[in-house]
């Protein structure tokens, strides 16, 4: 007969396990946390020579443009966010539940962003941008961050919707509901962790853009990617680690906060009793 194993004792392999998985989470992340503060740490020095704050100085002053490009990134993310649950939730939903004749030639034009490289579709758009006016423009580089983000959406929800049942919508229509009280109470809270992955993804691809930013954007809309690669391209180690931090921050807050949201998730019966 096997014997049980006590509550301390898996408690304990939790522990364990939990820090083997973050220190082989953090461990990568241990010279960016270094850098920043160092001057002068050359090989085989396991510690800088010179520990200063040069760096950061640095990058608070108004010639860095920090600030600049942090509230652009997290503005351009977010509206980019917002436009694809617009679009992309109606779509998904469609793509999922209905049957539509040539319905894999429309799932293949929204996967097509995919497939075809970003820097020719970039290149290609510049065009058509210029000619209308969102060259140089905010709204030009969230239309071509759509691009590429609007298709991860669209693959997760309709993966979301393809398992999602009607049923609960129907009777709360049966008791008098609405169009925009059933989607409140009964099908957001049911959609609600595949739509917050579906958004972290579509906020990851947007933050990470370089390209598509610098091609649109022509330089005017500064965001961290575009303030990043100039520093690791000439090596600036310091710096280039201080802004990747700076990079890193917002992602993990948005991934801890829909771990906290996908662990708490509400009921969807729950919204039946609102009706």
């Amino acid at each position: 007969m096997s014997r049980r194993v006590s509550r301390p004792v898996r408690m304990t392999r939790r522990v364990l396990v939990g820090a083997l998985i973050g220190g082989a989470v953090l461990l990568p992340l241990l010279p960016l946390l270094i850098w920043p503060f160092a001057h002068g740490w050359f090989f085989p020095d396991l510690l800088p020579q010179t520990w200063t704050l040069r760096t950061w100085r640095y990058l608070i002053s108004p010639s860095a443009r920090i600030g600049e490009a942090l509230f652009n990134s997290l503005a351009i993310a977010a509206s980019v966010v917002s436009l694809a649950a617009l679009v992309g939730l109606p779509a998904a939903r469609v793509l999922a539940r209905a049957h539509l004749r040539g319905k894999s030639l429309i799932e293949w034009l929204f996967l097509a962003p995919l497939i075809v490289p970003g820097l020719v579709v970039a290149m290609g758009i510049h065009i058509l941008f210029i000619r209308y006016g969102l060259a140089d423009t905010h709204i030009g580089v969230i239309l071509v961050h759509l691009i590429p983000a609007l298709p991860y959406f669209v693959l997760i929800m309709g993966s979301v919707f393809a398992n999602y049942s009607i049923e609960l919508e129907e009777t709360a229509r049966t008791l008098g509901a609405g169009a925009l009280r059933v989607f409140w109470h009964i099908t957001l809270p049911a959609i609600a962790p595949g739509l917050t992955v579906a958004a972290l993804f579509t906020f990851l691809v947007s933050w990470s853009q370089y390209i598509t930013t610098v091609l649109i954007g022509g330089g005017k809309v500064i965001t961290l990617p575009m303030l990043l690669f100039p520093f690791i391209s000439a090596a600036n180690h310091p710096q280039a680690a201080a802004v990747s931090l700076i990079f890193l921050a917002p992602a993990f807050v948005v991934l801890a906060f829909t771990a906290r949201v996908l662990a708490g998730r509400p009921a969807v019966l729950g919204g039946l009793g609102r009706i």
